[in-house]
């Protein structure tokens, strides 16, 4: 998956994750081998992994507190060379669970504030990687396209271990326009359940909407499709 990362055109310039160890795991050879590049070529940037709880797992709803990320400095100990400076979270799930609505807001809140950070980057990142876990990826898909069936278990976007998927921001008509939108309200701490609504449903999508450009390709893989979800 690493060599598949890094042919990937346009060149992946920006990468966050869930805060969950697997998931890092999972890109330590992509981010190193972006490192050996970088050894070579100082226009390669280094591929430094951005933490973000909004990415995070999908538990459920239960009454007791579900499973936490390590916290920042554990994980910087385990992985010194892949972790971009620690930042505020966007929004962090609540540790008692969310029900299926609430993830998908929660998602689509955490991609709309995101890509607007990415969007004020002075950089001026063009290609995003997020790495996730897979009840939240079929969420991501949802939320970009705005596509939210009405059968929450309908099978729309694929997710097997080390799927690739693809998705393409649409064209912005009038970007002044774009900019003069007020931002939506701010997901406070104090009340995690309650997030905002960025109005991505009915094939909106967040920040201007996207295309699906491939659905959980796995075709570079050893043993192609595994763990389907």
């Amino acid at each position: 998956m690493a060599q598949h990362l890094l042919a990937t055109d346009p060149t992946i310039d920006a990468v966050y994750s869930s805060p969950f160890y697997r998931c890092i795991q999972t890109l330590a050879p992509f981010t190193a081998a972006r490192t050996a590049q970088n050894s070579k070529d100082p226009k390669v940037l280094k591929a430094l992994v951005n933490l973000e709880a909004g990415l995070g797992e999908f538990y459920g709803l239960a009454r007791f507190d579900h499973p936490s990320p390590a916290t920042y400095n554990v994980l910087a100990q385990h992985f010194p060379d892949n972790l971009a400076p620690e930042q505020n979270p966007i929004i962090v799930p609540s540790t008692k669970g969310e029900s299926i609505p609430q993830l998908h807001d929660r998602v689509a809140y955490c991609l709309d504030k995101l890509i607007k950070r990415l969007d004020a980057d002075p950089s001026g990142p063009r290609t995003l990687l997020i790495c996730t876990h897979a009840a939240s990826m079929i969420a991501i898909g949802r939320a970009l396209t705005g596509n939210m069936p009405e059968d929450e278990c309908a099978e729309d976007f694929n997710c097997y271990t080390c799927a690739f998927s693809k998705f393409a921001r649409k064209p912005i008509a009038d970007a002044a326009d774009k900019e003069s939108k007020p931002d939506t309200q701010k997901w406070d701490a104090s009340n995690p359940d309650i997030v905002p609504d960025v109005n991505w449903r009915n094939g909106r999508g967040v920040q201007g909407g996207w295309t699906c450009e491939v659905n959980g390709d796995c075709s570079f893989l050893e043993n192609g499709e595994e763990r389907g979800w």
